[in-house]
């Protein structure tokens, strides 16, 4: 079993949502996550990394990074948003492919829908019908085909807060609509653990479907800080629900071992949720995350 360690643009507040502005160039952030110990990275948003394999494998190779893959936002309810978001992780999925990537990673389009920013980590249950959810599985599917059809990469679907696959119910439903050989989890286990879950029973539940990992941790005091404080998604990763690795809820020795006797062989990326002021606060905590997942034999 071989789990490789990346972190991603993410770390450094680099995020997919629009009006969260980057503050560092893309070369302090390659720098920063070769020199913190980690041998990949994620793409992040489109066009933060240079968008050509051949000006930005230069850069990755000269830090000695690989290219790990790529998270990809689509409104999965609204069958009219579907061909443009399959053109999209076509894209996306072509220049990971040209740069040895694996994998793609597609979730719901998280954080854009008022409601849902404003009851992540308190949802409950499913907040769709059979019907819509027949639509987001059909289209997950068929993205899923059309990308590996075109470049060969396999298909991670990623749940996350903020978004309508949240909660583990509904991230069952997906699961359940969707085509085994074709779509497998992206299993984010600070995500899971703050949509309601237990991320080792997530690795017991979808075992050897589990194709792609985001290390993440959560803080459990102050998720239940931010519930009754009633603190919308982007408030409660401001307060620090998203702590370093160790510092909260998540059994990594556990789920660690869960995907040895998987056998896992693939990457595990961490994704550090921070929004503060201090420029040299990502590389610090990049560097204790390596540290810990270092003492946990990785």
């Amino acid at each position: 079993m071989t789990i490789r360690i990346g972190n991603a643009p993410v770390s450094w507040a680099i995020y997919e949502f629009k009006d969260i502005e980057p503050k560092y160039h893309f070369s302090r952030v390659l720098d920063e996550i070769a020199s913190t110990g980690y041998v990949g990275t994620e793409l992040g948003p489109w066009g933060f990394l240079p968008p050509d394999a051949a000006a930005l494998r230069p850069e990755l190779d000269k830090r000695g990074l690989q290219m790990v893959s790529a998270y990809v936002p689509v409104k999965l309810v609204d069958p009219s948003a579907h061909p443009a978001a399959e053109a999209e992780a076509i894209k996306v999925g072509k220049l990971l492919a040209a740069l040895g990537a694996k994998y793609i990673v597609l979730a719901d389009d998280n954080g854009t829908v008022p409601e849902l920013i404003n009851e992540a980590g308190r949802a409950q249950g499913s907040r769709l019908s059979a019907a819509q959810w027949d639509v987001v599985a059909s289209a997950v599917n068929r993205i899923a085909r059309k990308v590996n059809e075109e470049t060969g990469l396999k298909f991670a679907f990623h749940h996350h807060c903020a978004g309508y696959v949240e909660t583990p119910e509904e991230i069952r439903n997906l699961m359940d609509r969707t085509d085994a050989n074709l779509v497998g989890l992206c299993l984010d286990t600070g995500h899971y653990q703050y949509g309601g879950g237990d991320a080792l029973e997530a690795v017991q539940t979808y075992g050897s479907r589990i194709w792609h990992l985001h290390f993440k941790d959560c803080d459990m005091n102050v998720r239940s800080q931010c519930a009754a404080q009633k603190l919308n998604y982007f408030e409660a990763v401001g307060a620090g629900v998203f702590c370093e690795l160790g510092k909260g809820s998540v059994d990594f020795p556990a789920i660690i071992a869960g995907m040895e006797k998987l056998g896992f062989d693939g990457w595990a990326t961490v994704e550090q949720d921070i929004l503060v002021e201090d420029l040299d606060a990502p590389r610090e905590s990049a560097a204790r995350n390596r540290d810990y997942l270092r003492g946990l034999g990785l």
